[in-house]
């Protein structure tokens, strides 16, 4: 959770004050994940699997599919819409878990669920305005998302792969992505002066250095766990996001960021009882 926080913080520190675009960065982080998870293999660490390539395609399409549209739901978007529908992920993949998947989870868990929803609903919703183009952005995104949390948990089950094993073949293969999508929504001649001075490099690379333990951990935790314990954690850490800018950074908390903070935060008790049932 501490890499988690820490990789949130920095890259948000980054896109702000350096003006480093998100894509580009993003896929420096998986490029980095997979030169660590390399040097883990050479090492000892684990050792890769043979798997055919086209097995993992439609979970790195996935990725790239939720950084574009996620992206481009924060183009065109207020930043309180953006947050709620990053909030209606957890009740999709409920949803495409029973409709696709036949998994179902109980009553109990889907009102532990709608809870947490309403509590980081409410922490986000001093800035909500729609527009047709953000909206289906924003719904692309939700959809790719899901299906990418989704995923991470079948392919180990499928093609019984370790964490370490399956993001060994799909960082690569999303950083190759990205990196042929990239130069059409941040072309190279729109790089801010500053994204490429000392500083930022030193901060892009720290925030690689993160990312490769982030990256890892979403895998470690939806293959231990479910992709809906997952996301309650990213609830958790939402709430951990908004109390750290204003204890540490001075950011202004509103009352109603506090106290949905403080509700979502002890909501996960409940993620063995999701664990149980999905």
């Amino acid at each position: 959770m501490n890499a988690v926080l820490a990789r949130c913080r920095i890259g948000a520190w980054i896109a702000y004050q350096y003006n480093f675009p998100s894509m580009t960065l993003t896929a420096i982080h998986f490029a980095t994940t997979a030169l660590g998870l390399k040097i883990c293999a050479m090492c000892g660490v684990f050792r890769p699997k043979a798997v055919r390539l086209v097995s993992i395609l439609p979970l790195c399409l996935a990725f790239c599919g939720f950084v574009v549209f996620t992206n481009l739901s924060l183009m065109f978007n207020s930043i309180g819409f953006y947050q709620m529908c990053k909030v209606m992920t957890t009740p999709v993949i409920v949803l495409l878990q029973a409709v696709v998947y036949n998994q179902h989870t109980t009553t109990l868990v889907k009102a532990s669920l709608l809870l947490i929803c309403a509590g980081v609903a409410l922490a986000t919703q001093a800035d909500v305005t729609l527009n047709a183009v953000g909206t289906i952005f924003a719904v692309c995104g939700v959809l790719t998302t899901s299906f990418y949390q989704i995923w991470v948990k079948t392919k180990q089950d499928d093609l019984a792969l370790s964490p370490f094993q399956l993001l060994y073949y799909q960082a690569p293969i999303s950083a190759c992505l990205l990196a042929c999508v990239v130069p059409f929504f941040e072309p190279p001649s729109s790089m801010a002066p500053e994204a490429l001075t000392t500083d930022a490099l030193t901060a892009v690379a720290g925030s690689a250095a993160l990312a490769f333990a982030f990256n890892l951990s979403i895998f470690m935790v939806i293959g231990k766990t479910s992709p809906v314990t997952y996301n309650v954690l990213g609830h958790t850490k939402l709430c951990s996001i908004l109390l750290g800018s204003f204890a540490f950074f001075g950011e202004s908390l509103l009352p109603a960021q506090g106290s949905s903070s403080t509700r979502a935060s002890v909501l996960p008790v409940h993620s063995k009882r999701i664990t149980r049932t999905i």
